[in-house]
């Protein structure tokens, strides 16, 4: 018994059947075995839900308008080469989605096939429902609440909000902060001066109008990295400073700019 175990290890385990054997070998209790049989049971009912629920979405997304030939976007995502079954069938359904959708929304920063379903659940495939990628990110709460009295700034902070979509929004912001892409570097920025909250909250606004964009215009999002936003950045500071100067009578001079640090 302990033998059949050990073969259904998983591939990143490095120990030898032989010591799996070994650390298997014990005196289990009667409650320890009723225990570990009710989770094994479990698991098996939780797969079933899970995949009952899977078949379910692809049910109602096979319901939408292909945008784009599903066979083309087979090729894209490369998953007729996949060597891996379970990496062969993800591929498909993000080939699937994407043909769905006109354009691969899982290439933004963050967001998996299933983050993509999850949004796409809470606001549907039409974009023209919002005027703008403004208003879009009004409905989800992810711009700043600006409330004033007498000319004065009281709240500036974004509202809170239960919306599936602009949860999974901050979700998959938070999981590009560290990224090397153009959108981590932005939120790090962020980070530095006002904070990690704010930060996120910033880097799910930024990925909501994207997302606006390329559903609505059928833009495709290209990754430009973060040595492009930081030369940008730096491009626009330089640019502020060089008015500022203006204003006061001054010019700035490349001795100027090479003795400035920028952060």
């Amino acid at each position: 018994m302990q033998l059949k175990l050990a073969q259904l290890k998983h591939p990143r385990v490095k120990a030898s059947n032989l010591d799996i054997v070994k650390a298997l070998d014990g005196d289990y209790r009667a409650e320890q075995l009723f225990a570990l049989q009710t989770a094994l049971e479990l698991h098996d009912v939780y797969e079933l839900k899970i995949m009952e629920c899977e078949n379910k979405i692809e049910q109602q997304l096979a319901t939408f308008d292909a945008q784009l030939d599903f066979e083309q976007a087979l090729e894209q995502s490369k998953a007729l080469k996949a060597r891996s079954t379970q990496v062969r069938i993800e591929l498909r359904r993000q080939a699937q989605l994407t043909s769905i959708c006109g354009v691969d929304l899982t290439k933004l920063p963050g967001l998996s096939t299933l983050a993509v379903q999850l949004i796409i659940s809470e606001t549907g495939l039409n974009m023209e429902c919002w005027k703008s990628e403004k208003h879009f990110c009004s409905w989800l709460k992810l711009c700043p609440d600006r409330r004033v009295s007498g000319g004065k700034l009281l709240k500036s902070k974004a509202r809170k909000t239960k919306n599936r979509a602009a949860n999974m929004f901050r979700l998959a912001a938070q999981g590009a902060m560290q990224s090397k892409t153009a959108l981590g570097a932005f939120i790090r920025r962020i980070r530095a001066r006002l904070g990690a909250p704010t930060a996120i909250n910033a880097g799910a606004h930024k990925l909501a109008r994207l997302f606006y964009r390329m559903l609505k215009f059928g833009e495709a999002y290209v990754e430009k990295g973060q040595g492009y936003y930081d030369q940008k950045f730096k491009e626009r500071v330089l640019n502020n400073l060089s008015k500022r100067a203006k204003e006061f009578g001054f010019k700035l001079t490349p001795d100027d700019v090479a003795t400035t640090s920028v952060s």
